[in-house]
């Protein structure tokens, strides 16, 4: 069973699924569904489109450069059928789908670390650019930022409470 990659998005196609389009020159273009399809014949550029694997890659939200991926390359010799050899592939399949699995975790982890901060800071942009619709239009002066008070406190004299020797 031989999977394909969309030539547009590069997911993949499975057997029986998917549209070919041969161009005059014999390059065959495989797409997954109408949508890529459609896109392409739009001339769109799939760097361009923002739901591609290639933009998610080029822009830094999906990992690029993995072990992980050369497991996916594509092999065109056929191997032999040995059952213990099927048995091990079988299981490092599982395993290294763990492996990426938290790798891509720790990837969108670190790419969301400055997010909270970052909204915090346009929250706060915003607050101050329209106070104006908070603020009721006969109130004075109401500041929503915690202003700074001054407080005088006065300290008692401890030298009426000595005792002269």
């Amino acid at each position: 069973m031989r999977l394909e990659k969309c030539w547009f998005c590069s997911s993949t196609i499975y057997p029986g699924h998917g549209i070919q389009f041969v161009r005059n020159d014999a390059k065959i273009f495989r797409f997954c569904r109408s949508k890529c399809h459609k896109n392409f014949k739009m001339k769109r550029n799939p760097r361009k489109v923002k739901w591609t694997k290639v933009y998610r890659r080029l822009h830094g939200k999906d990992m690029t450069q993995d072990t992980t991926f050369e497991f996916e390359r594509k092999r065109n010799r056929p191997e032999r059928y040995d059952r213990n050899l099927t048995e091990n592939t079988l299981k490092a399949i599982k395993t290294i789908d763990k492996v990426r699995f938290r790798r891509e975790e720790t990837h969108h982890k670190n790419r969301m670390k400055c997010k909270i901060a970052k909204e915090r800071k346009e929250a706060r942009k915003e607050l101050d650019q329209q106070i104006h619709m908070l603020v009721a239009p006969g109130a004075k002066d109401i500041h929503l930022s915690p202003a700074k008070v001054t407080v005088k406190v006065q300290h008692e004299s401890t030298n009426e409470n000595r005792i002269e020797e």
